[in-house]
């Protein structure tokens, strides 16, 4: 990427805390809300008799809602301001998660995604252009380390309060809402230092997305892996035979590896010349985990271990990939690479929910791990032609 336009920001050089736990507590809502909403619901529709299909379909209008509120989210936030659209988020998005306990009708919760993911986008991305914003150029990968820490943390606390929760009345509902809500707090009370964007990125918002093409594939792997993941895993743990509890507690076991790998793989990053080779062995580990899941059913143990390392490993290909945005960006072209790095992920959470739900209908439970293992081996190609056919980073 060539050097940022005249009239850029020089880069900070020391963290700006209340600027950093802003963006920290939406990330952590964010977490949680995916972390708990995709199984809960999930689990929910599948006790109703709702097809693995259809539960793929519904889970997959989380993506599509994310797509079209990346597109919108910097313009939006050039006319209201980032912490102002934050917070109206904020509200969408706990209103709609209370809405899914009182709305039963199926069909229903279709817009009722639509509305809950929209908004959870718009912190996502708006989060992200906060923490990239205030990482100073030096520690990037350590400040995005602990970032994708906290995400991750929010993940594995989701599927944990399920598990503590259960699916039964409105408690879990009543609780994710109130996590959304309290993270309001810190970013009203820095909602004056919150990044200004009073200039347009050079690029149309496409051309952001194939900019870094190696990045935004990983991290459209990372989000078919995680959200279909997270949607069908419970369903698949209970029918390889284990109990809904220890089948939450094996996702909660998955984002413990996402978190204890967070730092040391942003940190590992900033010190590699070609971050590509970092992404393409994280999705090698991905591939060969999915790939051991089948031969692992019913020994509880086994399986905690391999998710825990193939967790950090997946994981690893959101932090790694927004370090490198991260590193050649500034300004309105960063909010710009945000919103695509998002819209990609949110492709990925079309895809995947859609494919591997399908793949559980057609082929049964291991359906599920061979889809995972297809995702993972196709970014290992796609990688592979990259690195040899374009030496040069992107």
């Amino acid at each position: 990427m060539s050097q940022p336009p005249s009239g850029t920001p020089a880069p900070v050089e020391e963290i700006h805390w209340p600027s950093l736990i802003a963006a920290i507590a939406a990330i952590t809502a964010v977490g949680i809300a995916i972390g708990l909403g995709l199984p809960l619901l999930s689990i929910i529709m599948e006790k109703r008799g709702i097809s693995s299909t259809m539960i793929g379909l519904n889970s997959a209008m989380a993506g599509l809602a994310s797509m079209a509120a990346a597109t919108v989210t910097a313009k939006i936030a050039h006319r209201h301001g980032v912490a102002n659209t934050m917070l109206l988020a904020v509200l969408f998005a706990a209103m709609s998660a209370l809405g899914f306990y009182y709305i039963e009708n199926f069909w229903l919760w279709f817009p009722l995604r639509v509305v809950f993911h929209g908004a959870i986008t718009v912190l996502f991305v708006l989060s992200e252009f906060w923490i990239n914003a205030t990482a100073p150029p030096s520690r990037r990968g350590l400040v995005l380390g602990i970032y994708g820490t906290v995400l991750s943390l929010g993940f594995a606390a989701g599927p944990l309060l399920f598990s503590i929760l259960g699916s039964d009345g409105i408690l879990p509902f009543a609780f994710g809402a109130s996590v959304i809500l309290l993270a309001a707090i810190p970013i009203f009370l820095a909602r004056n230092e919150s990044p200004a964007l009073d200039e347009k990125p050079e690029l149309h918002f496409m051309r952001y997305v194939f900019l870094v093409p190696t990045a935004t594939a990983a991290v459209f792997i990372f989000g078919a892996v995680e959200s279909g993941g997270l949607s069908l895993f419970l369903i698949y743990g209970t029918r390889s035979g284990f109990t809904e509890s220890q089948a939450a507690l094996l996702l909660t076991v998955m984002g413990i590896g996402n978190v204890i790998f967070q730092i040391p793989l942003g940190m590992l990053s900033d010190r590699m010349k070609d971050r590509r080779n970092l992404l393409a062995l994280m999705t090698v580990v991905g591939l060969i985990g999915a790939l051991c899941l089948p031969l692992l059913q019913g020994n509880w143990w086994l399986m905690a271990i391999v998710l825990l390392f193939w967790g950090g490993s997946v994981s690893g290909l959101y932090t790694v990939g927004l370090s490198h945005l991260g590193s050649r960006l500034t300004g309105a072209d960063l909010a710009a690479a945000n919103a695509a790095f998002i819209f990609s992920y949110a492709v990925g959470t079309v895809a995947g929910p859609q494919a591997i739900g399908a793949a559980m209908d057609i082929s049964g439970n291991d359906g599920f791990a061979w889809a995972i293992a297809g995702f993972f081996g196709l970014y290992v190609v796609l990688s592979v032609v990259r690195i040899v056919l374009n030496p040069k980073r992107t």
